[in-house]
């Protein structure tokens, strides 16, 4: 099976954690991305649908910028100015909620 990042490995599983107790710590960057737009040369857009999302936040745990957000309706958001357009939200997203579109500039 084809990843964003290569090949699974065999017998590899995803985990689905029932409550945010159980997630592990991640690292946020926040420093200089915050002040260095670094969102004008990716290539690819996360585009989220909201029906598909159950607000579990794995994409937002898992965003390496400070590109994801969580909206005052509950729900995620992208910030396209700090979005570099890696994928790692939509690899994780265990409702398949975010696709990656083709970005037209």
């Amino acid at each position: 099976m084809n990843t964003l990042f290569g090949e699974r490995k065999e017998g590899a599983t995803k985990i689905v954690l029932k409550s945010v107790d159980e997630y592990p710590e991640a690292p946020v960057t926040l420093g200089t991305t915050l002040v260095n737009f670094t969102g004008d040369w990716r290539t690819f857009i996360p585009v989220i649908d909201d029906d598909k999302c159950v607000k579990c936040y794995i994409c937002w745990k898992f965003c390496p910028e400070p590109a994801i957000f969580i909206r005052e309706d509950g729900y995620v958001g992208v910030d396209y100015d700090y979005c570099k357009g890696c994928g790692i939200c939509a690899n994780e997203c265990p409702t398949n909620a975010i696709t990656m579109e083709k970005e037209e500039k």
